[in-house]
């Protein structure tokens, strides 16, 4: 059996109204973009060594790509 009141505070229904901040314009930040074709250079699978970690990014037979630990 339930013990807890719907008038316990944490049933209540919240209605506060918090005021929204402006948004400001920024400039687009470019990235740095490799091809998947000069990355992979014709193979399909490439290691990637990252903190010590090794990850493989493999492209699948779709055409997609996935990255293992």
């Amino acid at each position: 059996m339930n013990s807890h009141s719907h008038d316990d505070f944490r049933y209540r229904a919240r209605r506060s109204y918090v005021e929204v901040p402006e948004r400001r314009q920024t400039q687009p930040v470019a990235i740095r973009t490799v091809s998947s074709s000069a990355l992979f250079a014709g193979d399909n699978e490439i290691g990637i060594d990252h903190g010590g970690s090794l990850y493989r990014l493999k492209i699948t037979r779709q055409g997609k790509l996935i990255l293992n630990k």
